[in-house]
């Protein structure tokens, strides 16, 4: 992706939708991994398939792997960024704790198509950097974010991979406003 696709805003559902969940997580994170592969799939198919609800991915990496998977997964562009970020947290346990997390996370996006010359592309683009960086600055000196996932839906704030049933609460009540 170019450099202004790969720093847009990266969400899933209708622009539109009248509510608007916001999560702070890090692709190294495992409790982060949890809530993608336990409780995503039943808020998509309820919420954001429906239209209900837009999901708006803010990246907050804990440690250079996860920022360097970070940036990886935003060059893989708009289309394809959320199948990244899925593989990623699928694959997490092989690059997060590896001795040499870059090459394990290159291997894993060659397979979603990326090259070594994107990767390498990529993981050089300083602005991109730059940008995530500050983004999760930002969030932990205004919105007072400091552990992953945290989520931000309407007024209400759900900190760790919590169940389900705790996401349909606060999202009922968001749409109800």
């Amino acid at each position: 992706a170019d450099l202004e696709e790969a720093m847009s805003e990266m969400s899933l559902g209708k622009p539109d939708a009248p509510v608007v969940m916001g999560e702070y997580s890090s692709l190294g994170c495992p409790h982060c991994a949890a809530f993608h592969r336990e409780t995503l799939p039943k808020i998509k198919a309820e919420y954001i398939d429906s239209g209900k609800l837009r999901l708006v991915l803010h990246d907050f990496p804990l440690g250079t792997a996860a920022l360097a998977a970070a940036m990886v997964a935003r060059c893989a562009g708009k289309e394809r960024y959320f199948g990244f970020v899925e593989i990623l947290f699928r694959s997490q346990p092989q690059w997060a704790n590896s001795n040499n997390p870059l090459a394990d996370i290159a291997r894993i996006v060659r397979i979603g198509g990326m090259t070594d010359a994107d990767i390498d592309a990529c993981l050089k683009y300083q602005p991109l950097l730059d940008k995530i960086r500050s983004g999760a600055n930002m969030a932990n000196e205004k919105l007072k974010i400091n552990s992953t996932p945290t989520f931000i839906i309407g007024d209400e704030r759900i900190i760790g991979a919590m169940p389900y049933e705790e996401f349909k609460k606060a999202i009922d009540k968001a749409l109800k406003k």
